[in-house]
């Protein structure tokens, strides 16, 4: 394995400045969440230059297998999401983005052009590893119900069937040139919550003859709060927090109604349920309290995401050897949420961070930020990184 290993790294090297230029391509034409439409064209396309033949799914997904020895024995997934956010770039860089408004601002055009070079790297060497490798490039992973749901909706997972699969996602925290793992939970569930406070309107000078939908509201906001501080257990991580209310009164208007938006987040699936009865009963109760009352949606997101502790530490292990020691670091939970936990819901999965950071150059911005960019070296570990731990899990028992 350790030719087969420096093999990989001379390809990965070899092919550096094309990963640049695949991904400076497509960071300059982002597209939001299930509109990839060019992006998709632009992933067959490449697809089909590397003797790969692309099949669409999901609209706007795109699969492609590369069969090594006895194909039929196994499959290992690999994914990368290709959607862009509706974020301004204000970036000034030769590959800024050309669509208004969208900017690849979390990463997913690395995921993609990594995945093209690991693809590339792997139907080279198909000769060296058992079973199948399943290249998913899905859509849609920033917007609900997320693009990993529909996908497996249409069978990404079946035919032949999916054993593992592994995912990496760029992590601006860490250097370009190391990588993070975690075994067991990992990422955050994630529920939407939408709230309308309705009351009586009218001149902020005479509130006696009005329900005030903003005082209300706020004691909505408060008393949700004890959702979390005075019913979650401590060890289980949770999150509540409004981040938009809107009330369209004035100095001297007292509205109708005042609208709050907000998230729920937590790795306890029974948990969770039961939060949400709490975030009824309470803002209900508020509400009815003060003489108002309220309209509450909360639209269920993506699962928490759990790395199966086996498979995360077979590819930790992998990549100490790829990489070495120093370069592979140990990740606490993040409390933000992927789409990736379904995958990890259905079969064993392990979603790892790609090093991103250069301070020398500059490159520190976190993600969803419109300044957010890469150390573009970081393109040559992520195709050869993935390529390494593929070839070795499917030949892992072999």
């Amino acid at each position: 394995m350790t030719v087969l290993k420096e093999t990989i790294k001379e390809q990965a090297a070899d092919q550096a400045s094309e990963l640049v230029g695949l991904r400076r391509h497509l960071h300059a034409h982002p597209e939001l969440s299930f509109k990839e439409v060019n992006t998709a064209s632009f992933v067959a396309e490449k697809l089909r230059s590397f003797g790969l033949e692309p099949i669409s799914i999901a609209d706007t997904g795109i699969v492609a297998y590369i069969h090594g020895k006895n194909p039929g024995l196994k499959t290992l997934a690999l994914r990368a999401d290709m959607d862009a956010l509706p974020i301004q770039e204000t970036n000034d860089v030769p590959y800024k983005s050309t669509n208004s408004g969208v900017m690849h601002a979390c990463g997913h055009d690395v995921h993609t052009a990594s995945l093209l070079g690991t693809a590339s790297i792997l139907q080279k060497v198909r000769g060296s590893f058992e079973g199948t490798v399943k290249l998913i490039f899905q859509p849609g992973e920033e917007k609900l119900p997320g693009g990993a749901s529909i996908m497996i909706k249409e069978g990404v997972l079946q035919n032949p069937e999916v054993h593992k699969i592994i995912g990496q996602h760029v992590m601006p925290l860490i250097e370009s040139g190391k990588v993070g793992f975690r075994q067991g939970m990992y990422m955050a569930s994630s529920d939407e919550i939408y709230i309308t406070v309705k009351g009586k309107g009218g001149h902020g000078a005479m509130p006696n003859l009005n329900v005030d939908p903003v005082l209300i509201a706020s004691h909505i906001v408060v008393a949700l709060q004890q959702v979390v501080s005075r019913n979650a257990d401590p060890k289980t991580p949770s999150v509540l927090s409004f981040g938009k209310v809107t009330a369209e009164g004035a100095t001297n208007i007292i509205p109708d109604m005042v609208k709050l938006e907000g998230t729920f987040r937590t790795m306890d699936e029974k948990w969770r349920a039961h939060a949400r009865e709490l975030i009824l009963k309470i803002a209900n109760g508020t509400a009815e309290a003060m003489g108002g009352s309220c309209e509450i949606k909360i639209l269920r997101g993506y699962p928490y995401l759990m790395n199966n502790p086996e498979l995360t530490s077979r590819t930790r292990r992998q990549a100490e050897d790829y990489l070495g020691k120093e370069n592979v670091l140990d990740l606490d939970i993040w409390m933000a949420a992927e789409d990736f936990a379904y995958y990890s819901e259905k079969v064993d999965g392990c979603f790892y961070r790609l090093g991103v950071r250069n301070e020398a150059k500059g490159i520190k911005s976190p993600v969803h930020t419109s300044t957010f960019d890469i150390d573009e070296d970081a393109l040559e570990v992520g195709a050869g990184l993935m390529a390494w731990l593929a070839v070795n899990e499917l030949n892992q028992g072999n």
